[in-house]
């Protein structure tokens, strides 16, 4: 095998590059199933079967849906799997819909069910995004690699301007990412010589770029034959947005002023309404105090993560008696304006606008996000946590009260409502007071139905997991040992944050008070979005939160950073 070497100082690319290997036979793992899974499955999978079918097993294809079947092995004619992919554009059948498969990926398809259309049994496939070079990959090979492998003299001999010179490199093995040093110089380890670009060239790559590498290369590289890359400036630096510190600190100055409650005991349950929408929502007060945080070593199904125990102590606050609602969070998500991806409306004027509207939003989701399970009275599901801050920070801005997520001292003070046993029910039988694997009918359920805590809180065990609001970390007993008083682990990354209560989807031992889990980026890995929508983890339907109010008014900057701890961070 031949070999060579390209070095690139200060900025790009070295790759290790192999010649082509010879035509090989169409494999499904290899060559079809990441075409499928990026084309196919986005409307025809478990939870969306668009005209009856499936195309995420081939079971589905095999019995097809209300035309018949759409996998026909051996009979590629037959087939509606190949045959709608071939149409004419303009075709009212053509799949899919949005825009054509390339010629050589429908090849691939007629080859493959001609020769028996072999597909191994197994997990149905998971969506994937389809990736299209222009618009996903052409912009990174412009910022990241031309600069330096074009011209006249390209470092190492390596040019990248055309389709035909890197795929002559060997640097991109087409359906085999893992093979092909385009990606996988991309996603070593940060203090590792190899990385491209090295860190002092602005590597390594935001994850969402390596993995449209990953994707596209997997997807079997396509890349226009006419196109030739130049050399473009990166883009560097924050997105501007007048979601900033002086937005925080005019909502601080209304919650400072609008304050009447400034006692513990003068704190009272209250119900209110979601300014802007009506959205009824209720608060229970809780009492400052101790508590034995985490769970002793005989608990059963205890987890190591969740001791020693410590003796923390939280001051008082105000918690949702329920997780929140779609109610309440749908008019935050939906707002039919036009935002920038960052959420920031792009026509703030602030001339015009108010401090409610100068909060960041969602962006629109590609998909509807109850997934079928129910609206009205059910708990909002799906959201990353950063999404979670900011509903509180539009909450704030309306009602003059300061909202966040809980700790998880505060969340597991709560929840255990004064009792030390694994469930805040003692003995009695969770299924009065929890919904969970073995009785959620597989999917959430309206709050409230269950008994509430001994403090009037519903659904503290179950339903959906809850965001909390620290960083997770294993050795979080550890690390909170000096700091009892209020206890909070401040995000300073991404992944893993924390979340609490258990779902719908759990079994019993991960609903305990003291259970505890991080989040991943596996919570958005179907999202089809590329960058990945920073608002959205749409493979964890189970998870959800509930908000409360600290009793105490924070400085500015601790408001700032509750509401803010995953901006500007690469999703």
């Amino acid at each position: 095998m031949n070999k060579s070497i390209a070095v690139c100082l200060p900025c790009v690319i070295v790759f290790s590059c192999a010649t082509r290997s010879p035509a090989q036979e169409i494999d499904f793992e290899k060559h079809i199933a990441p075409i499928i899974a990026a084309n196919c499955v986005n409307c025809h999978n478990e939870k969306e079967a668009e005209g009856d079918l499936r195309l995420d097993t081939l079971a589905g294809a095999l019995k097809g849906g209300s035309s018949g079947p759409a996998l026909v092995p051996g009979k590629p004619a037959e087939s509606p799997l190949f045959t709608t992919t071939v149409l004419a554009a303009d075709h009212d059948e053509l799949m899919p819909p949005e825009a054509p498969m390339d010629k050589s990926q429908t090849e691939l398809f007629r080859q493959w069910i001609a020769s028996g259309a072999d597909w191994p049994e197994g997990k149905p496939l998971k969506m994937q995004p389809r990736i299209d070079f222009v618009k996903h990959i052409q912009p990174i090979l412009e910022q990241q690699c031309v600069s330096c492998h074009s011209g006249e003299e390209p470092e190492g001999g390596l040019d990248l301007t055309t389709r035909e010179m890197a795929l002559d490199s060997g640097c991109i093995e087409p359906f085999a990412s893992a093979d092909s040093s385009l990606y996988t110089t991309t996603v070593l380890n940060k203090k590792d010589d190899a990385l491209m670009p090295p860190q002092n060239a602005g590597g390594p790559l935001p994850s969402d770029m390596t993995k449209s590498l990953r994707l596209w290369i997997d997807q079997g590289a396509l890349w226009p034959a006419d196109l030739v890359l130049v050399k473009k400036a990166k883009k560097i630096g924050p997105q501007v947005t007048c979601d900033d510190i002086e937005l925080t600190r005019k909502i601080h100055a209304l919650i400072v002023e609008k304050s009447r409650v400034k006692t513990e005991a003068r704190m009272k349950d209250y119900s209110s309404k979601v300014p802007l929408t009506g959205a009824a929502f209720e608060m229970i007060a809780i009492k400052g105090g101790e508590f034995l945080m985490g769970s002793p070593e005989d608990e059963k199904f205890r987890s190591e993560i969740e001791g020693p125990q410590q003796t923390v102590s939280v001051s008082p606050f105000w918690m949702g008696k329920f997780e929140v609602t779609w109610d309440e969070y749908e008019p935050y998500m939906i707002t039919q304006v036009d935002r920038e991806k960052h959420g920031a409306r792009s026509d703030y004027n602030p001339a015009v606008h108010t401090i409610v509207d100068g909060v960041s939003q969602p962006t629109a989701p590609y998909t509807e996000m109850s997934f079928g399970m129910g609206q009205t009275g059910f708990p909002a599901i799906s959201m990353t946590q950063h999404a979670a801050n900011k509903y509180c920070q539009w909450l704030s801005a309306q009602t003059g009260h300061y909202y966040r997520l809980p700790t998880e001292a505060e969340w597991e003070y709560a929840c255990r409502a004064g009792t030390t046993t694994a469930f805040s029910f003692g003995d009695a039988s969770i299924d009065d007071y929890a919904w969970y694997v073995d009785n959620s009918e597989e999917k959430y359920q309206q709050v409230g139905q269950k008994k509430p805590n001994p403090w009037g809180l519903h659904d503290m065990h179950g339903n959906v997991r809850e965001w909390a609001a620290d960083q997770f970390a294993k050795d979080y007993f550890q690390r909170i040992a000096d700091t009892p008083d209020n206890p909070f682990l401040r995000p300073t990354k991404l992944y893993p944050r924390s979340a609490r209560g258990g779902g719908w989807a759990d079994d019993p031992d991960q609903l305990r008070s003291a259970a505890r889990v991080g989040s991943s980026e596996a919570w958005k890995e179907t999202d089809p979005q590329l960058p990945q929508s920073i608002w959205y983890h749409t493979d964890a339907q189970w998870i959800g939160f509930r908000i409360i109010r600290p009793l105490e008014i924070p400085t500015v900057e601790e408001m700032y950073f509750h509401w803010n701890s995953a901006s500007g961070m690469r999703y």
